[in-house]
Formats: C-alpha cells, sequence, structure tokens
C-alpha cells in the first residue's frame, strides 16, 4: 500500500473517538438541536442557540453539518467572553458566532475527506454565516482553521439527527 494509500484508509475508516472527548448519545433520536440538547458536554452551546435565537432554525430542515464545539471548548475563551457573548445586546455577534459553525449540507466524515483529498490536503468550507473555515486531515484526525488562524480537532464524527449531521470539536471557532 502507498502511503498515499494508508492516508486515505485512515482519513476515511470510522474513528470512535468518544473515549477520547466526551460526545452526544450517537443513538439519539431528532434533529441536530435534539442531538445536542441531549449532551450534557454541549449545555453552553445549548445556552448559546437559545439566546441567539437559532433554535427554530436548526430545527429546520436542513441538511445541516454542526462544529459542535462542546463545553470546554468554551472554557479555553477568554474569561467573560462566554457571558459577554450570551447578553441579549450581543445577540447578533452570538448569532455571527455560532453560524460560523454550520456548514449547508450533508458533509460527513467520508464527504469531507473526499473533499480534503480533492484539494490536495485541504478543503475550504463556507460556513452559513458566510465565512470560511479550512479543514485538513492527517493520520485520521481531521482540523479545522478558523479566520483568526485558530485550530480545533474534530473529537467525534458523524453523528446523525434528522436534518443534518454533527461533529464533535474542541475548540470554540471565530469568524
Amino acid at each position: 500500500m502507498t502511503d498515499d494509500a494508508a492516508a486515505t484508509d485512515a482519513a476515511t475508516a470510522p474513528t470512535d473517538y468518544s473515549a477520547q472527548a466526551p460526545a452526544m448519545d450517537a443513538a439519539a433520536s431528532g434533529d441536530i438541536v435534539d442531538l445536542a440538547s441531549g449532551s450534557p458536554d454541549h449545555s453552553t452551546l445549548v445556552t448559546a442557540v437559545q439566546a441567539a435565537g437559532l433554535v427554530d432554525t436548526l430545527k429546520g430542515a436542513g441538511p445541516f453539518t454542526v462544529f459542535a464545539p462542546t463545553n470546554a471548548a468554551f472554557d479555553k475563551l477568554p474569561a467573560g467572553t462566554v457571558d459577554g457573548l450570551l447578553e441579549p445586546a450581543a445577540k447578533d455577534d452570538l448569532s455571527g458566532v455560532l453560524t460560523y459553525h454550520v456548514v449547508s449540507g450533508n458533509v460527513d466524515a467520508a464527504a469531507l475527506t473526499q473533499q480534503i483529498e480533492a484539494g490536495g490536503g485541504s478543503a475550504t468550507l463556507t460556513t452559513v454565516q458566510g465565512g470560511t473555515l479550512t479543514a485538513r486531515a492527517d493520520g485520521g484526525t481531521v482540523t479545522l482553521t478558523d479566520a483568526k488562524g485558530n485550530t480545533s480537532t474534530v473529537t467525534t464524527a458523524d453523528l446523525r439527527g434528522s436534518n443534518g449531521v454533527i461533529h464533535v470539536i474542541d475548540t470554540v471557532l471565530m469568524p
């Protein structure tokens, strides 16, 4: 097997990161909001989605691909950032940050890997917010780089809801 073939196999092989990072219950049913709401490790994200008024949107037909930061990811932000974004006056800013974590369509791990391969090692994803994320794969690990140069790792992939797919990430992405 060539190095490229081995890298492709590693990148497309189903990977269970659930032992490494807290994740949503993949056996849960419902839409992507229901999945996130059922996860104690995503309570900050759910609170933020509610504060931004995005619940009905994300319960819509979709499909949506959501890169869902854990509570620990939000905890990495500078002190006061989350509280500031949850203020009613910051609703537009909060909405921008949250929709920067959403891509239209059903971009599961296999599709994302194909996009990365087709892009020669990286793929540019356009978010619902209008910005871009750069996805890369290395040894079966997918990372996303945001507009500010911050990198987040996908810790759990392909949690499927009725209106899309969720990939759990370890760092909040910023537009």
